[in-house]
């Protein structure tokens, strides 16, 4: 008897740990599924916005109120249309952001080397200097600038509007790039020091090509603040002549109330090149935000 009883209570034992697994592997599975879902549902939310631009942008003469969920007629004309009128306003923001990088990428790299071999406290105080400055709205900064403009002849000028936005883009380039390269090991500046090398040589070919990740990343966030830019563009120029892609937008909005397609292909064209960027440059961008982060 006592042989059945231990031989009952074993089944029981062995059916609880199989019903135990079974409900542990339910639960696994509901929540990878709720992972999942919660997932999807964060993309197809942050993607949707995307969607609607380029639906909307290939509905012929498509309105706020007439708008259809799928383009059952797609067409280009608001493409082709946007390219005529909105071309120059692109090349504009194309050479405005290209010149913003190039500038502020040229006073940013010396000064993160600089930074990153200057005595710890002393660089501390700077780089806090630096974020203050990045913490001025921009507002403020073109109205306090515009007096100065019209006196310099900068206004309504490209050059003009590249100092303007290096504003923003130098400090943050500087925040970056000191934080790339103070994880150089100074090993290599002692050995390019012991070949020879002076300042300006050890800054070109040790910091900078060990750093490039780092100085990839800044230079693209500085093109994506300088090409989304607005409020510099609307305030320091009063022409057509120059006029970035952002601006040209927004006064296309009002001129193309009833005619949404030329609006959202005009806003769809704009994306493109920040697009193309990101997608260029991500591998650097995913090693250049962490360089610094660990030692």
């Amino acid at each position: 008897m006592s042989n059945g009883h231990s031989q009952v209570r074993q089944l029981a034992t062995c059916d609880g740990r199989k019903v135990s697994a079974s409900r542990s592997m339910r639960r696994v599975h509901l929540r990878k599924w709720l992972t999942l879902f919660g997932a999807v549902s964060i993309v197809a939310f942050m993607v949707f916005p995307v969607y609607w631009m380029v639906n909307v942008s290939l509905q012929p003469e498509a309105r706020p109120s007439l708008v259809q969920p799928f383009p059952t007629a797609p067409s280009l004309d608001g493409y082709f249309q946007a390219l005529q009128e909105q071309g120059n306003n692109l090349v504009t923001s194309l050479l405005i952001a290209t010149g913003t990088v190039l500038f502020s990428l040229a006073i940013a790299v010396p000064a993160g080397y600089a930074l990153s071999r200057m005595n710890w406290r002393i660089t501390s105080l700077i780089l806090l200097i630096v974020l203050i400055s990045q913490m001025i709205p921009s507002i403020v900064i073109a109205n306090a600038v515009y007096g100065r403009y019209v006196d310099l002849g900068l206004l309504n000028t490209i050059p003009g509007l590249i100092l303007a936005d290096a504003s923003l883009g130098v400090p943050f380039a500087i925040l970056i790039i000191t934080a790339a390269m103070r994880t150089v090991p100074r090993e290599l500046y002692d050995a390019a020091t012991i070949d020879g090398a002076g300042q300006i040589r050890t800054l070109i070919k040790v910091a900078v090509p060990v750093t490039r990740n780092g100085i990839v990343t800044a230079g693209l966030f500085v093109f994506l603040f300088a090409w989304g830019d607005f409020l510099f563009a609307l305030t320091l120029t009063t022409s057509p002549d120059v006029r970035p892609i952002t601006l040209g937008l927004y006064t296309y909005i009002g001129a193309f109330v009833n005619d949404w397609s030329t609006v959202m292909a005009t806003a769809v064209l704009a994306s493109i090149p920040a697009l193309l960027l990101l997608i260029v440059a991500q591998r650097y961008i995913a090693a250049g935000t962490t360089t610094g982060s660990v030692k």
